[in-house]
């Protein structure tokens, strides 16, 4: 019974919680395994992390997306999944889970790309990080993306309110300052590939270009590819009854009306990047929640 409850709160959970739930399980799985067979988690997911050398990324190119979902340690995964659980609210109260999961993957491949890219260029680099995991450049994608998109919205952080963009400069001017004398410089240019591609992501969107829009159609080809729904070889005919049906709406009037709300979805966009998230009314806090869940 607790079972068949677990799955269904995972089922119908929101993408968001998804995510945490995955990762957390995946870093579990492999600190139990290593456990058991006294080695470390990066070397038993050498299939999974994302490596340095371009060799051994065309034997293993799925590893651009992978590394994202394993980590190090607890606190490595803690502050990952707190952050995104943080800054992936707000997003899914603006945008749909589809949209999320967009900016969130790409912003994994993005910061794996930057990665590799920077120590293959960069030889003072080479030699001091032999492969890279976890959330961290996804989770920046994340927040850089919703600092962007709508700056002015304000959080409380303790006893204060803070503006998004406010959060977005710290993170970025922190992970720059460090970079130079960090042990950790692979993870930090990680770092700045999800930032930079969230940014880019939110300043194209507020122009009407979502240069996202490809990467969910190939999630949805994907998605159609994988389900695979047994169809039954009778099929069942129905007899037309004499009983007149009800007329359905207009396809004409369903057009007018996705438009009229379309129209208010913009006008409270508009109104949340200049005045903040905090600025709308209960009313269109409410139809801008509706509307992201159809």
């Amino acid at each position: 019974m607790t079972s068949n409850s677990l799955k269904y709160q995972y089922q119908t959970a929101s993408i968001l919680i998804k995510l945490i739930v995955i990762n957390v399980l995946l870093f579990l799985l492999a600190t139990l395994v290593s456990w058991v067979i006294k080695s470390n988690p990066g070397a038993l997911m050498q299939w999974f992390v994302l490596p340095i050398q371009l060799e051994e990324l065309v034997i293993q190119p799925w590893s651009l997306l992978t590394y994202s979902f394993l980590h190090f340690d607890f606190w490595h995964i803690f502050w990952n999944m707190l952050v995104l659980y943080w800054f992936g609210k707000i997003v899914l109260n603006l945008f749909d889970e589809k949209r999320f999961l967009t900016i969130y993957l790409l912003g994994a491949i993005s910061g794996g790309v930057l990665f590799v890219a920077a120590y293959n260029l960069f030889p003072v680099l080479q030699g001091s990080m032999a492969y890279l995991i976890g959330a961290s450049a996804a989770v920046r994608a994340i927040m850089i993306f919703i600092a962007a998109y709508t700056p002015n919205t304000e959080v409380r952080i303790i006893f204060f309110n803070v503006k998004l963009w406010h959060i977005g400069v710290f993170v970025v001017l922190s992970d720059l300052i460090q970079l130079p004398n960090s042990g950790n410089a692979g993870g930090l240019i990680a770092h700045m590939g999800g930032a930079l591609f969230g940014y880019i992501y939110a300043l194209q969107l507020q122009k009407g270009n979502d240069i996202g829009a490809g990467f969910e159609r190939f999630m949805d080809t994907l998605t159609t590819f994988f389900s695979f729904k047994k169809k039954s070889p009778l099929k069942t005919v129905y007899k037309a009854s004499a009983k007149k049906q009800p007329k359905k709406p207009s396809s004409n009037a369903k057009t007018v009306q996705k438009n009229k709300d379309q129209a208010q979805i913009d006008a409270i966009l508009d109104k949340i990047s200049k005045s903040g998230y905090e600025s709308l009314t209960k009313k269109e806090k409410d139809f801008l929640f509706k509307a992201g869940k159809e």
